[in-house]
């Protein structure tokens, strides 16, 4: 069995160049390896193993005929279910969208296959991306590679979970208020939250559409600079979308950090931090400081706002996106129904699961007349303090290193019934969703029982390149 996990993504595309081994031998290992660990991992919803073939064979045939390959060329790649891709399944981890078969492929995807990428399939995440240990999804809970008892974090878990599994070379992922960079910390991979407006999201199932992100889950940093540098860029089938230039990413990441301002903030080293967390990223910090980084306190003062704020705008948002799911025109319709209101109401509840019915149920509560000011609008204000917090910060450093989750992966079931406590797993990244920016998850160490630990490296907007080449410095830190 070719096992692809000693490449990179750039020595993955100079192999098939060179054809040894070549982008069959690629896509057969990862499907192999699909076959071995999917069935205990539930990573993968959906297998493409005849197209992901073809891909490859077309890469091989250009490689025979001599001609430079592009980019990602013979690049075993899975894509989230939140992400269209034409005629696969699109479930967005939902019963509701079970026999949905999209028509077209969302601008990532696109993206990826003009780059040449094998994509292997759809991967499992919570239902509509609202969850933060991939335990609400309609198809089973993902488990993460590290410790197959615990979570891989969500709801971009099945996205780190074959990433670190060698399932695939990298991956697809969106992030609302953490589901990139939280599974990613706790399956020991790299996750990328972009600045809103950096990658495309046509073609996003949307959740929170002012909060939702697509961006790469990688085995290295380098890696995730190069998929970055390929899905990023404007689309005018996205009005959110920014005409600010992509740089090169993977080059401008190899510039030495020495030099770079970089903010510690208090606020995230508070009460309720894991002791083994807390002393891996200071010991990222400190390896910082000898790469020649100046190490600066700063503060964000109005973090503790972050996930009250955060939970009412972001399910506020899912309330007006998720009433298009009616069983009219298009997902489950309730065999059941009978006039109009009952069908709405019976394919709806038939549907959606506990937790999208619940965030449901708070947005529409806080947009309702005589609530919008309380909830809604005071939520909209803290948002701003805590964006004004951060351009505030990224005035006197160049970027932040803060833990990425406050614990190590937790044990399936453990929250489940807890959601307050689950939506507080989320306690540091939603800040960044809220303001905007970007950030990412490296690994920084692992708990004495070996589960992995992720720093998060915030920088102010497109601002990537920064962030990058800080996370960089971590990550050789800890080979």
């Amino acid at each position: 069995m070719m096992n692809s996990g000693g490449y990179g993504i750039r020595e993955a595309r100079d192999s098939v160049q060179r054809q040894n081994p070549t982008a069959v031998d690629l896509a057969t290992g990862c499907l192999e390896r699909i076959a071995a660990e999917n069935p205990k991992l539930n990573a993968y919803l959906t297998i493409d193993a005849e197209g992901a073939l073809e891909s490859a064979r077309q890469s091989d045939e250009q490689a025979r005929q001599g001609q430079a390959l592009p980019p990602l060329a013979g690049v075993p790649i899975g894509i989230k279910d939140v992400l269209t891709m034409r005629g696969m399944p699109a479930t967005a981890g939902s019963r509701i969208l079970k026999s949905y078969l999209p028509p077209y492929d969302a601008t990532v995807v696109s993206r990826l296959r003009q780059a040449g990428a094998v994509l292997l399939g759809k991967l499992n995440c919570d239902e509509f991306a609202m969850g933060s240990s991939n335990e609400n999804s309609a198809y089973g809970p993902v488990r993460n590679p590290a410790a197959p008892d615990r979570v891989p974090g969500g709801s971009s878990g099945g996205s780190a979970a074959a990433v670190a599994a060698g399932m695939a070379l990298a991956a697809l992922g969106t992030d609302t208020g953490g589901s990139i960079r939280q599974p990613a910390s706790y399956c020991g991979v790299v996750g990328l939250l972009p600045t809103y407006g950096r990658v495309s999201r046509y073609g996003l199932i949307a959740f929170a559409s002012s909060l939702d992100r697509v961006g790469p889950v990688t085995r290295s940093v380098r890696d995730t600079a190069i998929l970055l540098g390929v899905i990023a860029g404007y689309d005018p089938l996205d009005a959110t979308s920014s005409p600010e230039p992509v740089p090169d990413y993977a080059a401008e990441m190899e510039e030495p950090a020495a030099g770079l301002r970089v903010g510690v903030p208090g606020e995230y080293f508070a009460d309720g931090l894991d002791p083994e967390v807390r002393q891996a990223v200071e010991r990222a910090i400190d390896g910082l400081r000898a790469a020649g980084c100046s190490i600066l306190p700063v503060s964000l003062p109005h973090t503790k706002y972050a996930v009250p704020a955060y939970y009412l705008l972001a399910t506020a948002e899912a309330s007006s996106n998720l009433a298009r799911f009616d069983g009219v025109r298009y997902g489950y319709r309730s065999p059941e129904a009978g006039a109009l209101s009952a069908m709405y109401r019976r394919s709806r509840d038939e549907g959606f699961g506990p937790e999208v019915k619940r965030r449901i149920l708070l947005g529409t509560y806080a947009l309702s007349a005589g609530y919008y000011d309380a909830y809604y609008k005071k939520a909209q204000q803290a948002r701003t303090l805590l964006a004004r917090d951060f351009l505030k910060a990224f005035h006197e450093v160049d970027a932040i290193v803060t833990p990425t989750a406050p614990t190590p992966a937790f044990k399936l079931g453990e929250k489940v019934e807890d959601p307050l406590a689950m939506y507080l797993a989320d306690i540091y990244t939603v800040p960044a969703s809220l303001a905007g920016i970007c950030g990412l998850s490296v690994p920084c160490g692992k708990t004495a029982g070996g589960l992995p630990i992720g720093a998060q490296v915030l920088a102010g907007h497109f601002q990537e390149s920064r962030a990058l080449r800080v996370a960089r410095a971590i990550e050789k830190l800890a080979l």
